[in-house]
């Protein structure tokens, strides 16, 4: 068999089979998860609100019947609490069940707001690791390739060939776990505040209904 014109030797020849250009993406994919998770960090961050508070403002405008002034309340804040709610409240007259409708599409929105971006980190965390062993195998035929074409320094050849390659794995999980972890904690959070924002929308549903259910007592 002629190992100089065949197949083989041909592949081997194009970039693609490089382990280097791996090591390359790994790091493009690790500064790519990190700015995303610095982002998302500092967009938790800004639309942060003290929920407990907030709601019992809101109960205490509600309570008092200042629906304005509630509306009034809730756009001082950009959290996804209060502009779900917010969103309910502006169409408080078509009554209770539209309203609640109303407020399960805004939560949908607002929470597709929040998880931006994770769907990256997710997509890091779950390919990075199968990144680095395919480098790790492409550095793994290199270096038998230059085992068999360098017998007399066989040994060298190959350790050294086999340890550039497992750095490449090595890369692969150091890029996949930060990114696995910072995934797992802002899933976390959104679910969070996504419950924060169905107690605040709740608290104004019961209002509504408690409203809708005395202008019914006192019209019979």
């Amino acid at each position: 068999m002629d190992n100089g014109n065949g197949l083989i030797p041909a592949l081997m020849g194009l970039p693609i089979f490089q382990a280097e250009w791996v090591l390359w993406l790994l790091i493009a994919l690790s500064i790519s998860s990190v700015a995303v998770m610095a982002e998302r960090f500092l967009f938790f961050r800004k639309h942060a609100i003290d929920a407990g508070d907030v709601r019992a403002r809101f109960s205490e405008l509600l309570a008092d019947g200042d629906l304005k002034g509630a509306a009034d309340y809730l756009s001082s804040f950009d959290s996804l609490e209060t502009n779900t709610v917010l969103f309910g409240l502006r169409d408080y007259a078509r009554g209770p069940d539209a309203v609640q409708d109303l407020l399960v599409a805004a939560a949908r929105k607002e929470r597709a707001r929040y998880e931006s971006r994770l769907g990256f980190l997710a997509t890091v965390a779950s390919n990075a690791p199968f990144i680095g062993l395919f480098g790790t195998v492409l550095g793994i035929i290199r270096a038998f390739k230059d085992l068999s074409s360098n017998m007399a320094e066989a040994s060298g050849a190959v350790m050294g060939g086999i340890a550039e390659a497992l750095l490449a794995t090595a890369v692969g999980l150091l890029v996949a776990i930060p990114a696995v972890v910072a995934f797992n904690i802002l899933k976390s959070r959104v679910k969070h505040i996504s419950d924060d924002g169905n107690l605040l929308a709740a608290t104004l549903l019961a209002s509504l209904k408690s409203v809708d259910v005395t202008a019914t007592k006192e019209a019979a």
